[in-house]
């Protein structure tokens, strides 16, 4: 791909910080005299080893540093001025606090050494002093509106005075009282939503007892109690909850987009005290670090010191409670550590801007080339007349004549186009609820090239459904489950049978297959294999079931209902959710589980109990999760392992079909586990539980050691089986996925969910066509392994990028200007484990290294900076809450109402507003035509062709009706429009000076236009 992209290394290393640090734009290249680290465009990884001085040459960047000049200045240097004059003195007057380390005691608020934030949601652009001073910045700083301003004042001059003062001064009143009144109700919604928010009360535990407190009322310090299905106000240390086994489960989709359930894990020292009122009678303090933004670490400690010897424990994510989060069993307390802005929650959130849409910008543009026609007509004038007398006063005056070649009513009519197209939009019958939030930029939804989409309940819905079941020489499917179910019965009614027989046999409760695993290299039949593998999904997860408490019985373990009505299962993966749900349905059923055992129940009713010996948790590393039990009935020890077919066929036996069919079932999108087993004796075990707590123990290279131990175990595992779990995608996202890419849009998949998993849904939902090959970027560390990397990568051809976002930020670091250029050559990007900054980011380097309008979609909260970071944001309203849909630009109900807001009102809005741009600007050619006609014959004398209201009214009333109609063109019927998006595509090629300074025939010849109102248009203008 692309081969004649050379990549472009950053400078040596002791330049690199002051380089990154100190450079104002991402393209400007420093001066030519500084040498560059250079690097060869293939390199192996031996030629990393040598010497700066053995590398060769490469061309030089394409981008060199911009020469600041008086040009630079009036073309648009005098606003970066500004700008960061405005931003040196906000951040004079609102001096950012430096974050510390911080002792809090539990409890006690008041022996906090420094004053924290206030935990108040806070998503207003202004206050009450600077609402006027930003509204009135953010509609002059166009030139438009300056323009306007300036010649306003002028007629304060008595020799400048053409007309009336309202004749100036009513046309720009009313724009700027509708664009105040506007941001005026856009910022009263944005508080009444954040004090709603505020003002949600919390239990909080004092000495006296529990009192309701207001969430913006929280203070570090503060024990604040949250029960189940209650978001968390503040990050806390989770401290105690109403669970036996010291720990709860939290959802974090609004956090990091992802609806796992995490589990979290209460502090042992104040999870054993006796009564809750004990945390007041301890001597306890947290000490936790600095705020920052990583939501996956924490670094802290616990102390009690009123016990001999003091008590410390080490403090972890797996303890933390963090912001926006949502509690998902029991009753949880926590001590606060964290309010406010420095909140994890906060911290990934960006700042909402105040968005422009291009058509603006370029009529901006536009604008200043008409200004300065007008000044060349007026000294062209002044010229005529000879430059006699005052000249520069007539210079002046005609520069005020002529001022109507730049309509005012431009911007009214544009404002009151776009609040048409937004009227238009909410009541289309097919595409029900949807909202339109930001009335300025519809245009944008007509102009889009990339699409950046978050995955979990945008393209999904987040339901896993058990779809296959393969063991090597069988496969069994949804229509086939009743044969497995049926295995299942009869396996557990021959070991009924058998302990029916033989009373008081401890080996006989099992079934009696499980006499072949003395013998694993006789072929078992597919009667015992069909039972091993079910036993074995049954039992290797992290998955705990739940019951709702019922009355007195919450805490009654003999009045326990084991129904499966009341039975609800919570895990850290909806896919472990998913097998043990399947599991059920066959007919082996978990039914309780602690941290030291659980429960199965078979088909016939009777309990199985085993023994949790060790659990091995699932990481990104390596893709395995691992347990070994004990069935308490006969004593046998095994090592259940399942995990992704890259980590798990190293470790398996020898086998001639697992790599074919995990390709098979990937091709359909489903996402696979292979599943193993090992039987282990006690000494086998004893030998295993002494290394690995011995591992668990050491100082140094711990990880390492215990990884070695646990590895020690996964070699020769029995292969059981293969399974396939599907993501259920949204309505008719395979369509309009297609629609978009048959429009010229390019889809970039954001998700913080695992590369396996993203790589699945984007071959499912066809964002991956079937003939594309998938280029998996491998993990990189530092910059060699990232010029390595790029380098194969260049070498593919119409191939979708797969990426982690930790090697996205080294690429991002050293190379760029290279990773984008490649990256954007590509049908489609996928970036996993990304977090809410990463992919506001991800946006901002499209921006600024392509220059195409963006647009981001999402639903949870983790999209909201995604989403204020792009020129056009669309938010779902979806079981991750409305928090991305009250943030977005537009609100929708559904993944594919996106193709009819885009290729029917998008396009629409963008063509009838290029349309009327030009209409206006064309009226207001013919007054000033009509005016220096008037000047010349009466020897370019600066007087005023009309008085009065009759400029003003030409100008808005009189012809407003006609030009307007222009809001109601429509070239191509809707469905037209939907079903051949290349019309889309087309108007994104066009030129944007041709879209505005398009031929007049064909807007006049349009048929959907009654001719009559260029009639009345024409009469006005005689």
């Amino acid at each position: 791909m692309a081969d004649n992209i050379p990549l472009h290394p950053v400078r040596s290393l002791q330049k690199r910080h002051e380089y990154y640090q100190g450079r104002h734009s991402r393209y400007q290249v420093e001066d030519e005299s500084l040498s560059l680290d250079e690097m060869p465009l293939m390199m192996s990884e031996e030629g990393f080893e040598n010497d700066e001085s053995d590398y060769h040459t490469l061309p030089r960047a394409r981008v060199t540093q911009k020469k600041r000049g008086l040009g630079w200045f009036v073309l648009g240097g005098w606003k970066l001025l500004c700008t960061s004059c405005c931003d040196w003195l906000t951040n004079i007057c609102r001096r950012r606090q430096q974050l510390k380390a911080r002792t809090v005691w539990l409890g006690h608020p008041e022996k906090c050494e420094e004053k924290y934030p206030r935990n108040a949601i806070k998503n207003q652009k202004y206050n009450l002093f600077t609402f006027v001073p930003g509204v009135l910045y953010q509609q002059f700083k166009f030139f438009l509106n300056l323009y306007f301003l300036v010649v306003s004042c002028s007629q304060f001059v008595p020799s400048l005075k053409i007309g009336y003062l309202y004749t100036y001064w009513a046309p720009l009143g009313f724009v700027m009282a509708v664009t105040m009144t506007r941001e005026a109700l856009d910022e009263f919604h944005r508080y009444q939503r954040d004090e709603e928010m505020n003002s949600q009360f919390y239990s909080k535990l004092t000495i006296r007892g529990k009192v309701q407190v207001k969430s913006s009322d929280i203070q570090v310090g503060d024990l604040i109690i949250v029960e189940k299905n209650q978001r968390i106000p503040a990050d806390m240390i989770f401290l105690r909850t109403s669970e036996k086994n010291g720990s709860c489960f939290i959802r974090t989709d609004q956090l990091d987009g992802e609806t796992d359930w995490k589990l979290r894990i209460a502090v042992c020292c104040t999870q054993r005290l006796p009564a809750l009122g004990d945390l007041f009678t301890i001597s306890a303090h947290v000490h936790a670090q600095k705020p920052h933004m990583d939501i996956h670490t924490f670094e802290g400690t616990f102390t009690r010191e009123d016990s001999d010897p003091s008590i410390h424990e080490s403090l972890g994510a797996e303890n933390t409670l963090w912001a926006s989060t949502v509690v998902a069993s029991g009753t949880v307390i926590g001590v606060v550590i964290y309010t406010g802005k420095e909140t994890r929650s906060v911290m990934n959130t960006s700042n909402p801007k105040n968005k422009v849409g291009l058509l603006d910008l370029e009529l901006n543009r536009l604008t200043k080339a008409l200004f300065f026609a007008l000044v060349v007509l007026s000294v062209v004038m002044v010229a005529l007349q000879g430059f006699v007398g005052p000249w520069y006063r007539y210079l002046f005056r005609f520069i005020l004549l002529f001022s109507y070649i730049i309509p005012i009513s431009l911007r009214v009519n544009l404002d009151m186009g776009k609040a048409a197209y937004g009227w238009m939009i909410m009541r289309d019958d097919n595409i029900p609820g949807t909202v339109v939030r930001t009335s300025t930029i519809p245009e944008e939804l007509g102009r889009l090239v990339y699409l950046l989409t978050d995955k979990t309940g945008t393209l999904t819905q987040n339901e896993m459904v058990f779809k296959r079941l393969h063991l090597g020489t069988v496969s069994y499917g949804t229509d086939t489950m009743d044969e497995i179910q049926n295995h299942i019965i009869g396996s557990y009614a021959q070991g009924n049978s058998s302990h029916s027989h033989t009373t008081g046999s401890n080996s006989s409760t099992t079934p009696s297959s499980k006499s072949t695993l003395s013998a694993p290299k006789v072929r078992k039949s597919v009667h015992s294999r069909i039972h091993e593998a079910v036993k074995a999904i049954a039992l290797c997860h992290n998955v705990t079931p739940v019951y709702e408490a019922r009355g007195e019985t919450e805490y009654a373990e003999a009045d326990q209902d084991f129904s499966d009505e009341n039975r609800t299962y919570q895990a850290s993966s909806p896919d472990e959710v998913a097998l043990v749900q399947w599991t059920q349905s066959v007919g082996l059923t978990l039914v309780s589980r602690d941290l030291s055992s659980m429960q199965l129940k078979t088909p016939g009713g009777q309990i199985l109990p085993f023994i949790i010996l060790q659990v091995f948790p699932f990481t990104s590393e390596s893709k395995i999760m691992g347990i070994i039990v004990r069935d308490d009935s006969s004593g046998e020890i095994a090592f259940y392992m399942k995990g992704a077919d890259v980590a798990m066929s190293s470790i398996v036996q020898y086998n001639d079909w697992l790599e074919e069919e995990c390709g098979n079932m990937a091709r359909e999108g489903l996402r696979t586990l292979v599943v193993a087993k090992k039987s282990l004796t006690e000494e086998q075990y004893q030998d295993f539980e002494n290394r690995y707590n011995q591992a668990k123990l050491s100082v140094h290279d711990r990880t390492l050691k215990v990884a070695a131990v646990v590895e020690s175990l996964q070699r020769e595992m029995e292969l059981l089986c293969l399974t396939g779990v599907e993501d259920q995608l949204q309505a008719d996202v395979r369509p309009t996925l297609e629609m978009l890419r048959n429009a010229g849009i390019k889809i970039w998949m954001l998700t913080g969910d695992k590369l396996e998993t993203a790589t699945c849904i984007a071959k499912s939902s066809h964002l991956v066509s079937r003939n594309q090959d998938v280029h998996i970027f491998r993990p990189v560390t530092n910059r060699g392994e990232a010029h390595l990397e790029l380098n194969a990568f260049r070498r593919k051809h119409d191939c979708t990028l797969v990426i982690s976002g930790d090697s996205l930020e080294v690429c991002l670091k050293y190379y760029e200007h290279e990773f984008v250029e490649l990256a954007c050559q590509c049908p489609a990007v996928v970036c996993c484990r990304c977090s809410p900054t990463q992919k506001a980011q991800i946006v901002k380097l499209l921006q600024q290294h392509t220059g195409k309008r963006t647009c981001a979609i999402g639903d949870g909260g983790n999209d909201v900076s995604m989403i204020q970071a792009a020129d056009c944001g669309i938010g779902i309203v979806g079981k991750e809450g409305k928090q991305a849909s009250l943030a977005a630009d537009f609100s929708i109900t559904q993944f594919k109402h996106i193709g009819r807001l885009l290729m029917v009102h998008g396009r629409n809005s963008y063509k009838r507003s290029a349309a009327l741009g030009q209409f206006v600007i064309h009226r207001g050619l013919i007054i000033s035509t009509m005016q220096a006609i008037f000047s010349s014959v009466f020897y370019f004398a600066s007087v005023p062709l009309y008085q009065g209201f009759l400029m003003v009214g030409y100008a808005t009333i009189y012809t407003m009706f006609p030009v307007f109609s222009l809001v109601l063109d429509q070239d191509v019927k809707p469905e037209t429009a939907i079903l051949y998006p290349e019309l889309y595509k087309d108007l994104t090629k066009v030129c944007r000076s041709r879209i505005i300074l398009q031929d007049i025939p064909y807007l006049g010849s349009n048929k959907h236009i009654p001719r009559w109102y260029f009639n009345i248009w024409s009469i006005g203008a005689v």
